[in-house]
């Protein structure tokens, strides 16, 4: 016998003795049509279904997102079979190291997972906290924390949590859009891999990490000169070798480094190799008081940036360089704010955590713009948010910082919320001016052109994105599938949704608008009851408060088409 660490969903039909004291026939051919969509999940995500019991599936999965993703679609995909609905069937998935006999697992974690599933209700995905760590980052949906259970021959307590409703805001939830290696290497291109902590310090430091990835990346990014791939694009690539990340980017030089800080000072080791060979290039080790970080940023962008693309003029790494805090704890808390913040969605606690702590960094350093506006960001996820403080806010944070692209982007985003197209464009151009490397922001910025009737310039900015990360965010890869549905191009926008690795309720809605507009109104409807399944509570309604087209009139006849479809006015 062999162990494996494997994530193993249990997928069961609920109430199917009763069915079949009514309706054998019928209870049978529903029981089986959904067991064989489960199964078919399954393997769409690289899945593998290794037995069944009764009427239950019981899966293996190398990835436990795969794993969630799975579960989530499979429950989903109920609502397209006859007298079937999402609450047929209950989910429980657990990560384990299990015995593999045969073609067979065994063991305690199998039959926890086989003891969530059975404790969750009809229509409920369940996860232990093993699994729930392993793919909190890389979520597709919110969780709900239930606390802890003790389970029939499980000695210890098991902490559980629910699946929610699918996240509309993921950053580093990527979708794939290149099959293929580039043809060719760019000139003067570059990325910056993730930095790691030392292991001691792992745990307690990542968030510095983080930061410093995203801040190299930033500055670079910010040089005209530079073709700079972002950082979701490092991330989610599994290798750390400079041949196989050049070869799948397109990059000629990587950036890789790792960081601790013990007590007032840094330890900083950074090296620049180059991908055709793997060679190194140079590297350093930096120590320095903690307050001199930044400084030792400034110095490592103006190596790589001279190395990479030769001369380099000082006053364009000076008109690149971000405004710096002058207190390091500000940038600190600033760091441990913007952890929380890509956990937003995954669970409400992290916006409170997310606003507490830029609120500390504020505190800190009253001259620090970035947390200002990224406070606001927070807080526009909490049903109190005030449209008209959040702008006041982000204009002191322009203030305080008028060359930081992510407030203008932020400020771009409430204009256009409000209304106010001409000013909403000024920062919006203004924010891709200031970065023109960041594929989050090129991205992100094309929701605007579509709202404002200019779908193919939207089209344009996403292939860039494309171009500098062929691992974009869902949501921003989902931003194609309203411009293609604004220029009419229905086929195109099909095709783009199936892609995606999973469904948002916003990618749902504009595939029900296209075919109500081809006229499938019976498709339509079925996909109506696959967002329901997602999201009981949505309602066509929902679009008010996501689209914002120049002529509300075009978001109306959304909302109006997609409730034709079936779904609920609100």
């Amino acid at each position: 016998m062999q162990r494996k660490l494997v994530a193993i969903m249990v997928a069961d039909f609920v109430g199917s003795t009763a069915a079949m004291e009514t309706h054998e026939e019928e209870a049978v051919e529903c029981v089986s049509a959904c067991l064989r969509a489960v199964g078919d999940t399954v393997v769409r995500h690289d899945g593998r279904v290794f037995n069944t019991a009764g009427d239950a599936v019981l899966a293996e999965f190398i990835s436990p997102v795969n794993a969630l993703r799975a579960a989530m679609e499979a429950r989903s995909s109920l609502a397209a079979i006859p007298d079937a609905t999402p609450n047929h069937m209950r989910f429980g998935l657990h990560l384990a190291d299990v015995l593999a006999v045969g073609d067979d697992l065994r063991g305690n974690g199998v039959n926890l997972a086989a003891r969530l599933q059975s404790s969750a209700a009809a229509g409920e995905i369940e996860v232990s906290e093993a699994l729930y760590q392993q793919v909190r980052r890389a979520s597709p949906c919110a969780f709900e924390e239930i606390g802890e259970r003790r389970f029939k021959g499980v000695a210890d307590p098991i902490r559980v949590y629910r699946v929610g409703t699918n996240i509309d805001r993921h950053r580093f939830l990527s979708a794939p859009t290149r099959e293929a290696p580039p043809a060719s290497m760019r000139p003067n291109s570059v990325i910056v891999t993730p930095f790691v902590a030392f292991a001691a310090s792992q745990d307690d430091q990542s968030f510095l990490t983080e930061g410093l990835t995203d801040d190299l990346t930033l500055e670079l990014g910010r040089l005209k000169s530079l073709f700079v791939s972002s950082r979701s694009a490092s991330v989610a690539l599994s290798t750390r070798d400079p041949v196989e990340v050049g070869r799948a980017l397109g990059v000629r030089y990587v950036v890789s480094g790792s960081v601790r800080k013990l007590g007032g000072l840094v330890r900083l080791n950074v090296s620049l190799s180059e991908t055709a060979h793997g060679h190194l290039v140079w590297s350093d080790r930096i120590e320095r008081p903690f307050e001199e970080l930044l400084a030792v940023i400034d110095e490592v962008t103006a190596r790589i940036a001279a190395t990479v693309a030769g001369r380099i003029e000082q006053a364009e790494l000076i008109s690149a360089r971000l405004k710096r805090p002058e207190n390091m704890s500000a940038y600190e808390y600033y760091l441990l704010g913007l952890d929380h913040h890509r956990l937003i969605g995954v669970a409400d606690r992290h916006i409170g955590e997310a606003m507490r702590w830029f609120e500390r960094s504020m505190d800190a350093d009253p001259s620090f713009g970035r947390p200002v506006a990224m406070h606001v960001c927070a807080w526009s996820n909490l049903p109190d948010f005030d449209l008209s403080a959040g702008e006041r806010q982000v204009a002191h944070a322009l203030d305080l910082d008028p060359t930081d692209p992510d407030s203008h982007r932020i400020m771009g985003a409430i204009k256009c919320m409000e209304g106010d197209f001409v000013a909403s464009r000024h920062h919006h151009e203004r924010a891709i001016e200031l970065a023109p490397n960041d594929a989050y922001i090129a991205g992100r910025c094309a929701a605007f052109y579509t709202y404002a009737n200019e779908a193919e310039r939207a089209l344009e900015l996403l292939d860039r994105a494309e171009a500098l990360d062929p691992f974009l965010p869902v949501w921003i890869v989902e931003e194609r599938v309203a411009s293609l549905y604004a220029l009419g191009r229905h086929d195109e926008l099909f095709a783009v949704a199936r892609a995606l690795p999973y469904q948002t309720r916003r990618t749902l809605i504009y595939r029900i608008a296209a075919r109500m507009a081809r006229g499938d109104t019976e498709r339509a409807r079925q996909l109506v009851a696959q967002v329901q399944a997602l999201d009981p509570k949505l309602s066509a309604g929902y679009i008010r408060t996501q689209e914002f087209f120049r002529d509300r009139a075009v978001t109306e006849a959304l909302v109006n088409t997609v409730h034709a479809a079936g779904l609920p006015l609100g």
